[in-house]
């Protein structure tokens, strides 16, 4: 049996909702997925992706053709620092913004003709990034929602 190509390999977009604790946690299942075969897009806000960057240096986020990362507008001022802290604007924010450079990003990923990407077969989604069930259903892509739980903390024992 040959060796799986780059088309055949399941590609996921994976996309957080772009506030603390969200983006590390899909980083980390997305890391997993990849580590299963998967071509992995990881979808950051502008916003986010700046300060990532700023945060962990310019290179950090370079590494495997088959991990990559894209970005689309959120709406949120460059401005304001703590722009993501401000949870119902983001989530408002994010509804009004994020559709429609998301299904162009989608687009751009499946135009196989023009880039050496597998088709995307499945969006994985922070449950409060609602839009990305709207791009699926149009696109016909597969599509699985994350609920973050948060977990109990433990208390001390005396």
């Amino acid at each position: 049996m040959g060796s799986m190509g780059k088309l055949e390999k399941p590609h996921a977009v994976c996309i957080p909702y772009p506030a603390q604790g969200h983006i590390n946690p899909m980083l980390k299942l997305s890391k997993l997925l990849h580590q299963r075969g998967f071509h992995i897009t990881f979808v950051n806000t502008e916003f986010n992706h700046k300060r990532l960057l700023k945060s962990r240096g310019p290179d950090s986020l370079n590494g495997l053709s088959s991990f990559r990362f894209e970005t689309i507008p959120d709406g949120l001022p460059e401005s304001d620092a703590n722009a993501t802290q401000d949870i119902p604007s983001l989530c408002e924010s994010t509804r009004k913004h994020c559709l429609a450079p998301f299904k162009d990003l989608l687009s751009k990923l499946n135009d196989t003709a023009s880039s050496n990407v597998p088709p995307v077969t499945c969006i994985v989604s922070d449950g409060a990034m609602s839009f990305t069930v709207d791009a699926a259903e149009e696109l016909g892509i597969h599509f699985n929602f994350l609920i973050k739980k948060k977990s109990p903390r433990r208390r001390p024992e005396y």
